[in-house]
């Protein structure tokens, strides 16, 4: 079990700079998107994960919207097996765009690529995507051979049983069987962060809505998540897995956002 960080604040031209500020924060892996890993090559982030001692917990696939972006990423998998990454997570097309027929074959054909060059495949549950709810992550994860979780805290909040309290473990208990890799945020939800998330399920995508839902996520600790319960609940469930700190809307001073982030994780599980 590791703690590794996401460089989704940084863009691809930066990612020996995320490498270097994770490192220096402690962190023990990284996750990259797909998209940041094509322009540097699969060389230099070899080097680099040398370089400063990560392991490379998770390449982050681009949005799986066409079906050139599935044939992207069937053929990067062996790119994505060589810079040693144990797993690829598999972002949905958005919501109300595809049927499920379409996201299924989709999501297999990823799947059978990455496990044919020996990743593991996972779908990340994500807000205003096709696969949302609950019920939505159970039906593919039942319908895809292979396929496991990536479960996020911020994205399973608004469809947890005990919203708008902070309390994800539902998601957990439901899916501990699942659950391969952990994303971990805060939620601050704006005064109307319900409607927004009604919205975008109904697939109304009005920029105030996309806007509000998603820039409600936050620093560990600054919003409702209750992440002692979250640690709590997963180490039950016999979860020895990687804890992934994904990190938006901060960008400014991302060093010091992944060394308060990391020490506030580092407070619960060291207690």
């Amino acid at each position: 079990m590791g703690t590794g960080y996401t460089t989704i604040m940084y863009g691809s031209e930066s990612i020996e700079n995320a490498m270097s500020d994770i490192t220096a924060c402690q962190y023990d892996g990284v996750e990259i998107g797909i998209e940041k890993v094509r322009p540097n090559g699969a060389e230099s982030i070899g080097q680099w994960l040398d370089e400063y001692d990560l392991e490379m917990y998770c390449t982050m696939s681009e949005w799986i919207e066409t079906e050139d972006a599935v044939e992207r990423m069937v053929d990067d998998m062996p790119m994505t097996a060589g810079i040693g990454a144990e797993f690829v997570g598999i972002l949905p097309p958005q919501r109300g765009r595809h049927d499920t027929e379409t996201v299924e074959d989709w999501l297999s054909r990823i799947s059978e690529a990455a496990v044919a060059a020996g990743v593991r495949p996972l779908i990340h549950h994500h807000g205003a995507t096709a696969v949302e709810q609950p019920d939505e992550i159970r039906h593919y994860l039942d319908a895809i051979d292979d396929l496991e979780l990536l479960w996020d805290t911020a994205h399973y909040y608004p469809y947890g049983e005990n919203f708008p309290e902070g309390d994800v473990t539902d998601g957990i208990e439901r899916f501990a069987d699942d659950i391969a890799y952990v994303h971990l945020k805060d939620v601050d939800p704006v005064k109307d962060f319900a409607a927004n998330r009604d919205a975008l399920s109904d697939a109304d995508f009005h920029l105030d809505n996309v806007i509000n839902y998603f820039r409600s996520f936050t620093d560990l600790g600054d919003g409702v998540i209750d992440f002692d319960a979250v640690y709590d609940a997963l180490s039950e469930a016999g979860y020895d897995g990687h804890y992934t700190i994904e990190i938006e809307n901060q960008t400014e001073r991302s060093l010091v956002h992944a060394k308060q982030n990391y020490d506030y994780w580092s407070a619960i599980t060291d207690a």
